[in-house]
């Protein structure tokens, strides 16, 4: 019996070693990506056009968040824009706060979008809707519960153009509205410096594309050529869709910083951030269920299980040299974890260190998050999002390569 227990401790000590490395080439990445990804403002400009610029601002049940949205929007400082405000058949005071809005400043577009088509998800309905009234050479998309410094447009035009780009996205500042995003964002957006980061986006020999929702401008006509929001329809994440055609269709695209510009908020409670979480493993499951499968088991082992393994280790350390070395090699797995979150929690997401000592929490939380993505994936009530329940059975998911 203790030479099976050996061998079952020694192999979780390998695994943990895996994972340790794992962790510090995820670090170096990190790093990487705070110290050197490029920032919104900080660009070489050069004598352009000023171009009108159409923002389509896609709104579902945003009472709480649409009025201080638009007001950022009204208060900047170019002049050649539109606003168009999208209705999305809310059930709440958006509309009537939009109309209002409207009433008062001509920049504002109001436009009650049609019945949502099958197989549509419903923000790209909204976006598609807004196209369809827009006039602008550049196309601005953004969300309801984003706020713009006042020289948001100016900076993402001049610089778009200064740089001879097609596509402009912007990394915003994630808000965490509850106290269980606040613990959860940490633990998942160490992997936003390596698959998504502006330094594989910027890269032309990668693959990798995105878009942040909360903010990217792209050429009108770049934007008809991928097959605007019709082209992914019926895409859960669909800037991260629509990003990855146009980095795929040859397109210049570019990605930069902009934490002290933009504000978004990333999940507003508990049901939000539920769905959010199920929102992405969802796509990768109805790509190939097998390597879905398989990255949830990565992400088990590397958010979580070096908790409780740590523990384990720690109750019986002194019973043999195998339970000895499964404690260290925990030890180290664990103290690399914390670094990470400590890391995105003070340079990327400006919260408290608590946030980041919470992150068992948030990994088991994103674990049991992604698990209820993979379980649902073929229900008919896969996803649920403002208000709307949504089947993804034979939905095609392209929104991240894998």
């Amino acid at each position: 019996m203790e030479i099976i227990l050996d061998v079952f401790n020694y192999i979780l000590a390998a695994i943990l070693v895996g994972v340790a490395i794992t962790w510090i080439l995820l670090i170096k990445s990190m790093w990487i990506s705070f110290r050197d990804s490029p920032f919104l403002d900080k660009f070489e400009a050069r004598p352009h056009p000023k171009p009108k610029v159409s923002v389509i601002l896609p709104a579902r049940n945003e009472e709480g968040f649409i009025e201080k949205c638009l007001a950022s929007l009204l208060d900047q400082d170019y002049e050649n824009y539109e606003i168009i405000a999208i209705d999305d058949r809310s059930e709440d005071r958006t509309a009537e706060i939009i109309k209002k809005m409207a009433e008062k400043n001509s920049k504002i577009i109001y436009v009650l979008a049609d019945p949502k088509p099958e197989n549509w998800m419903g923000k790209n309905w909204a976006c598609f809707e807004g196209f369809k009234r827009s006039t602008g050479e550049m196309l601005l998309f953004t969300d309801a519960d984003t706020k713009h410094s006042k020289n948001m447009i100016s900076l993402s035009v001049t610089h778009l153009l200064s740089d001879n780009l097609d596509a402009l996205t912007v990394i915003p500042k994630m808000i965490c509205l509850d106290k269980w995003t606040k613990i959860t964002l940490p633990m998942l957006s160490t992997f936003l410096h390596t698959r998504f980061s502006a330094i594989r986006v910027n890269d032309p020999s990668k693959k990798t594309g995105y878009f942040f929702g909360s903010f990217f401008i792209i050429k009108r006509k770049t934007y008809e050529s991928v097959g605007t929001h019709e082209g992914v329809k019926g895409e859960i994440v669909e800037d991260g869709a629509l990003g990855k055609k146009v980095k795929e269709s040859g397109h210049n695209m570019k990605m930069v910083r902009g934490e002290h510009l933009i504000e978004a908020v990333w999940a507003r409670d508990w049901s939000t951030l539920w769905h959010a979480l199920k929102r992405l493993m969802i796509p990768l499951y109805l790509q190939n269920k097998n390597i879905a499968v398989g990255i949830f088991v990565a992400v088990l082992f590397l958010l979580f299980m070096p908790f409780p393994i740590l523990a384990y280790s720690a109750i019986f350390a002194n019973l043999s040299e195998s339970f000895s070395v499964l404690f260290v090699v925990s030890i180290i797995t664990v103290s690399l974890l914390y670094v990470a979150a400590i890391i995105e929690v003070k340079k990327g997401l400006s919260l408290g260190l608590r946030h980041a000592i919470l992150g068992p929490i948030g990994s088991f939380i994103i674990v049991i998050g992604f698990a209820a993505g993979i379980l649902q994936a073929k229900s008919n009530t896969a996803v649920m999002w403002r208000g709307r329940t949504y089947s993804m059975v034979d939905q095609i998911q392209n929104s991240i390569s894998l």
